[in-house]
């Protein structure tokens, strides 16, 4: 291997790793987005618990405004569904959609936690090749030296 063969492998060990590291950034911002929804998600719960008819509540409106409103009917919760969906649905059925969501969740926070254990593999295993190419590399300079 000539000394400009090993330069082109570190350079794209480099770049494989600097691929790996978007990557995990990418998952990073992934779970902590899952991360806020769960917790969204934990406080619609508790939530659920204390409304009461006849509560007054503040309705966020977007923009960081709200509008005071009272509750009308606090056995009737109204729940996202996804895809622009949503159904009525009493208390006990509003906490177990909300579970359900909460669970899958979970699930994709896992599923990319897997992901990044993998992503950290493959990054020590390239830590380690560009290691070897460096001292080949490196040897390669002392024998060329030498002659």
């Amino acid at each position: 291997m000539s000394i400009g063969g090993g330069g082109g492998q570190l350079q794209a060990l480099q770049e494989e790793m600097q691929a790996l590291a978007e990557r995990r950034e990418e998952l990073d911002e992934q779970i902590e987005e899952l991360e806020t929804d769960k917790r969204e998600i934990d406080e619609a719960i508790e939530g659920l618990d204390v409304l009461e008819t006849g509560s007054t509540v503040h309705v966020p409106l977007g923009g960081d405004a709200f509008v005071r409103a009272t509750i009308e009917d606090a056995d009737e919760i109204v729940v996202s569904l996804g895809a622009n969906f949503a159904a009525t649905e009493d208390r006990e059925e509003a906490a177990e959609t909300l579970e359900t969501k909460q669970e899958r969740v979970d699930e994709r926070i896992e599923e990319l936690r897997e992901e990044q254990a993998e992503l950290d593999e493959q990054e020590a295993q390239l830590e380690q090749e560009a290691q070897q190419a460096q001292q080949q590399m490196l040897q390669q300079q002392a024998q060329q030296q030498g002659e």
